[in-house]
Formats: structure tokens, C-alpha cells, sequence
């Protein structure tokens, strides 16, 4: 295939959908016989990802690498932000942690070039393997008061000579402000490189919308190729934790009811999306103990930072809840921090999370976790209890959780993962664990014996990757786009 410029997708602000378009882009490139690769230099998210060579990467990034049907690399996101609380985040540079800065540390007193350097041989890095790159910015690209410390939205396309498309969500309301200011903004040698315009979520009839696409073309001198409409049918795996405030809140009768408690560090909750999809499951998010009374099964997910949401947990009363809910015969498992906050002691000797050396844990398990500095990020083939059937997940955690080989969860040859208290009480670092039929029907079994689940998660997010491909192809001008990418 004919080498193609880099394609760029950046937004009007935050949750605009550039993700989700990007992930589009990547599938329909690899439909066209092309071998495509996702790329964002920067990201902030608490949803992360481990590579097969044990580095960390946005979640985003990873989903997006299923979307063109390769293996996700450090090289697509090669600084990620996670935020630990107290407006502080987790540096990780190339896949390792470098440390914690407060959003002020990190604009002003990181060196901002030397970051640039390593975003851009990353790119470069893919550049050599794939074709084409296809990029994705952060936030607005108009914040003028941070350009200068740009590294991820218009000074990517610019070093890179993208072809750069600007993506606004209609149904966030002004649309026209957001799409004009953006542009007229910028510098004219980056809005040069704007090659169009998509408006993304568009409720109604599309068709009522052609002067406004004359309108902004009018008004920005650059066309409108594409109008997406707002869908619902489509599932694509989620970046940002604002969608959890649009997840169910509440049980339901006549369903198996799975309540994730809503801690307020959260993070990967993409362990759930399967759960989701399940006939007859019901899963909801709350931090309520009404709510959370009616369910049959708890899961407390993982945390970014878990002695502060432990102490959530205390204060809001929901521990006794949990344990009201055990001594009822009923179940609870903990995924990652979930899994920490089980045990009887969580140490943190070297202020990894805060200031807090040590607190009490749920003491529902015999298990003591001491927190350090050494992140594991590692993907993960397993065997659940004494199953045979080959199991994937993988584990981002920087802490360690005593337990013995009696008690594993899981077993990877000589090595083992998580406590097994009993079949409705267990926890394990094992994120992904609920993406594996055999774990799902274990616990469904404890409620319904003769369930079988009869369902492929791998298979249906690929099917609804190509859904996804061929509905934005349809409402776009790719032949446009594709003009503008001849190098």
C-alpha cells in the first residue's frame, strides 16, 4: 500500500469523542488493507493498560491498537497522567513511573522539550512499523495559556505534518463558538493544518444541518466532511471516568444484581464492560448502602489511590454494609486496590499514596498488603482455582499482598495470584479477570447452578469495531480524507 501523512484527530475540549473517532479511523484504514497504528503523545486517564513487554499505556491507546488488530506498544502513548488525588498525578514516561507531580510541578517545573523529544521518537518509533499513524489530541487544542507547554495537540501535527481534522460534540450546545474559536485561535501555521471539520454526535435529521455546515465552512474557511450521528448501539470501550455518572445506579427485580461500589478513585473500571453485555445481569454503580443492600453481588473495584478510598469506604458506612452483606451468604470480590482493601493491614512505609503509613483494612481476609515503589505492569496467561481452561488478564499495582500457594486464586505456572477465602469471597490483582467465561460462570453458579454463559467478548468488541468502521465511513467524505493524506 501507497505510504499515506499521519491522520490527527483533535477536539473543541474534553469528551468530545476523539477516542471513539479515532478507534473508527483505525478500522476503517485496516478494512482498506492499510496496517494502521493509534498514537497519543500525552494522557490523562485512570484507566491503563499493560503491553506484552510489561509497560504501561491509556486504555485508550490499547483499545484502539484491538481496533487496528495489533498488539498495543509504549510507543502509543508514551506519557500518561494518572491522578492520585489531592490534584497530584502519576507521572509515566516509556511504559515506567517517574514519580508524582501536582498539575503545577508538571507544567511548570518538568522539562517540557526533553518530554516533546520522547513523544516524538516514539512516533517515529511506529512511523517505521505502520502506516498510517493515527493520532489523537488532548482536550482543547485552544487552551492559549498552555501552548507553550504543548506536547500533545497541535505541535504534534505540526512537527509531523498531519493532516488534521477538528472534532466538536453538537450535543454539548455551541457548536459554532466552539468550532470558530478553536480555529481562529490558533497560530496560522497550525491552522493551516486543519483539513476539515467533523461534528460529532448529532441527534435529528441530519439533513436539517447542511447550512450549518455552509455556515461554518463560511465562517472558517474549512469544510464540514463528516456529521456523525449520536448512537447507542455501538459499544466501544469507554476512556474517561465521566461516563460512569451515565452508568445505572440502581437494582432491578428479576435480575442478577452486580453492584461496583463508586469509590472516588476508581480506575479501570473497563474490568466491568463484560459484565455489562450479559443477559440477565444487572450491573450498577453506587455508593449507596440502600442501593448496595439489594444487590447479590459486590465488587469493589480497583483504585488509584486505596487508603483514600478505604477511608471513603469507613466514612460513608459502607464497610459495614459489605460485611452485613457476607454474613447474609452473599458475595463480594476485589479487583486490584478492591482486593487490597479486603485485607486485615495496607502499609504505605514510603508515602506512595499520601501520609498515612498504615491503616486497618476490611478484615475480611487474612491477607496484609505494604505499598512500595516498584510498579508491576505485566499481562498475565492464568488458570483460575482448579480450572484448566486458559485464562488472560493482566495486573498494574504498586504494592504487595502476602498470601500462600494454599490460598491462590490463580496460578501461572509456578507462581500464583490472589486469596481464595471461599467460592463467594475472593480477591485477586488480576484486572480483566471478568473478560474469562470460566470466572464469570463460577460466580454466576453461586446463584443460578444451571447458568452457562454463551457469550465471546473478544469476538463481539471486533464485530462492533467493524459496526462502528462502517457507520463513520458512511457519514463521512472519505475520499476527501484520503485526498488530503497523499503524501
Amino acid at each position: 500500500m501507497k505510504r499515506l501523512r499521519p491522520i490527527m484527530f483533535v477536539g473543541t475540549g474534553s469528551d468530545v469523542g476523539k477516542s471513539v473517532v479515532n478507534a473508527a479511523f483505525c478500522r476503517i484504514f485496516k478494512q482498506d488493507g492499510y496496517s494502521p497504528a493509534p498514537f497519543k503523545a500525552q494522557n490523562m486517564s485512570l484507566n491503563s493498560y499493560a503491553t506484552v513487554d510489561n509497560l504501561e499505556i491509556g486504555r485508550a491507546q490499547a483499545m484502539q491498537a484491538e481496533a487496528c488488530k495489533i498488539e498495543c506498544s509504549v510507543e502509543m502513548n508514551p506519557v500518561l497522567l494518572k491522578p492520585t488525588g489531592d490534584m497530584k498525578s502519576q507521572v509515566v514516561l516509556n511504559g515506567k513511573p517517574i514519580g508524582n507531580r501536582s498539575a503545577k510541578e508538571y507544567f511548570l517545573n518538568t522539562d517540557r522539550a526533553e518530554l516533546f523529544v520522547e513523544a516524538m521518537q516514539a512516533f517515529d518509533s511506529l512511523d517505521n512499523k505502520y502506516n498510517p499513524i493515527v493520532a489523537e489530541g488532548a482536550g482543547s487544542i485552544s487552551e492559549i495559556n498552555l501552548w507553550k507547554k504543548d506536547i500533545t495537540n497541535m505541535k504534534v501535527a505540526q512537527e509531523k505534518n498531519a493532516s488534521t481534522y477538528l472534532v466538536s460534540d453538537i450535543d454539548k450546545g455551541g457548536v459554532f463558538a466552539s468550532v470558530y474559536g478553536s480555529i481562529m485561535l490558533l497560530p496560522k501555521e497550525q491552522r493551516d493544518l486543519i483539513d476539515g471539520i467533523i461534528i460529532n454526535k448529532f441527534r435529528g435529521d441530519i439533513s436539517l444541518f447542511e447550512e450549518g455546515k455552509k455556515i461554518i465552512q463560511e465562517l472558517t474557511g474549512k469544510p464540514v466532511v463528516g456529521v456523525i450521528p449520536y448512537f447507542k448501539d455501538i459499544f466501544i470501550e469507554p476512556e474517561d471516568s465521566v461516563v460512569i455518572d451515565n452508568k445505572p445506579r440502581l437494582a432491578v427485580e428479576n435480575e442478577i444484581n452486580i453492584v461496583v461500589i463508586h469509590t472516588l478513585h476508581m480506575s479501570n473500571f473497563t474490568d466491568f464492560d463484560n459484565l455489562e453485555r450479559i443477559q440477565g445481569i444487572n450491573l450498577f454503580y453506587s455508593r449507596d448502602c440502600k442501593e448496595i443492600s439489594k444487590a447479590d453481588i459486590i465488587i469493589l473495584p480497583g483504585s488509584k489511590n486505596t487508603i483514600s478510598d478505604l477511608q471513603f469506604i469507613k466514612e460513608q458506612a459502607i464497610d459495614k454494609q459489605i460485611k452485613e452483606h457476607i454474613a447474609n451468604g452473599k458475595q463480594l470480590y476485589g479487583i486490584c486496590g478492591g482486593y487490597q482493601m479486603m485485607g486485615s493491614k495496607i502499609y504505605d512505609p514510603y508515602s506512595v499514596e499520601g501520609n498515612i503509613p498504615e491503616i486497618d483494612g476490611l478484615d475480611i481476609i487474612p491477607t496484609q498488603t505494604t505499598l512500595d515503589n516498584d510498579k508491576k505492569t505485566v499481562q498475565t496467561k492464568f488458570r483460575f482455582l482448579d480450572s484448566e481452561d486458559s485464562c488472560h488478564g493482566y495486573e498494574i499495582h504498586m504494592g504487595k499482598t502476602e498470601t500462600m500457594p494454599e490460598n491462590a486464586l490463580c496460578r501461572m505456572g509456578d507462581s500464583y495470584d490472589g486469596f481464595y477465602l471461599n467460592d463467594k469471597v475472593w480477591g485477586s490483582y488480576m484486572h480483566g479477570i471478568f473478560d474469562n467465561p470460566v470466572v464469570i460462570e463460577h460466580m454466576i453458579k453461586q446463584i443460578n447452578a444451571d447458568f452457562k454463559l454463551d457469550f465471546n467478548y473478544k469476538e463481539f468488541k471486533d464485530g462492533e469495531f467493524d459496526k462502528l468502521a462502517d457507520f463513520v465511513r458512511s457519514v463521512v467524505d472519505m475520499d476527501y480524507i484520503y485526498k488530503k493524506m497523499e503524501l
